[in-house]
């Protein structure tokens, strides 16, 4: 542990030495990008329930309107534990910052949503300063709230300083057994990072996990759906991933 924290510099020691701890095991992470009905009361009734679901209204944000049937999932998700994180599309820093700030502020009214998750970001250092801008906004608006960007690779490691979870792959499983993950990653608790496996095989879905973990994640989805949309719905094999990894953390 002490090597771990030596090597990390400046703002990263600090951000390290703050940090909330986490879970202390991996947990799940679903991408909810279908409509309420059995798919969310599937997942919601797991035992043990996902630590995070993410609220997708629109596919771009939280849209013009408060939707009630997500309204309902979205407090039955809440009573049973899960944290709920509102979705919203940044289109690489190309969305104006101020209608990712309108997404944060429907999240909070309509569904009583404060963290929020982004999504399409950047990678490089060009889109720090408007990343940085994004998260300064909601924690500022929703003090205590966590912010999760997803730019599907490992980024610039500034953004560790910049989302409180970083959602470091999003890919195929093929892809997935060639990954590379920064020396860098094991100066941060696993809780920081996440990963979204999908085109993953029945057959492979235990040793998907078991990479998942020894690469640091402390966030895991996998699935064998793929397409436009591999999240619109839970994977075949939910009961057993999530039973999997439930038994990795006991």
């Amino acid at each position: 542990m002490l090597a771990a924290v030596l090597v990390v510099a400046g703002a990263d020691l600090a951000q390290l030495l703050i940090w909330p701890a986490g879970p202390p095991c991996q947990q799940t992470l679903v991408p909810a990008y279908f409509y309420p009905g059995p798919g969310w009361s599937r997942a919601i009734k797991s035992r043990p329930p996902p630590r995070i679901m993410i609220l997708d209204v629109t596919s771009s944000g939280a849209g013009t309107a408060p939707d009630r049937n997500y309204q309902a999932e979205v407090r039955r998700a809440r009573a049973a534990g899960i944290t709920v994180m509102g979705y919203t599309n940044t289109s690489y820093a190309a969305r104006p910052a101020a209608a990712v700030e309108a997404d944060v502020r429907h999240y909070r009214s309509w569904y009583g949503v404060t963290d929020i998750f982004l999504d399409e970001v950047s990678s490089g250092s060009g889109g720090i300063a408007y990343y940085r801008r994004l998260a300064g906004y909601v924690h500022a608006s929703n003090p205590g709230s966590l912010v999760m960007l997803n730019p599907g690779t490992y980024p610039d490691r500034r953004y560790m300083s910049i989302g409180d979870i970083v959602l470091v792959f999003e890919n195929s499983y093929a892809s997935y057994l060639r990954l590379h993950v920064p020396r860098w990653v094991r100066a941060y608790p696993a809780a920081r990072f996440a990963q979204a496996i999908y085109a993953t095989p029945r057959t492979q879905l235990a040793r998907a996990i078991t990479l998942s973990q020894r690469r640091h994640a402390g966030y895991v989805y996998v699935t064998g759906r793929t397409g436009v949309n591999p999240y619109g719905a839970l994977p075949s094999y939910w009961p057993a991933e999530d039973a999997a990894i439930a038994a990795h953390c006991a």
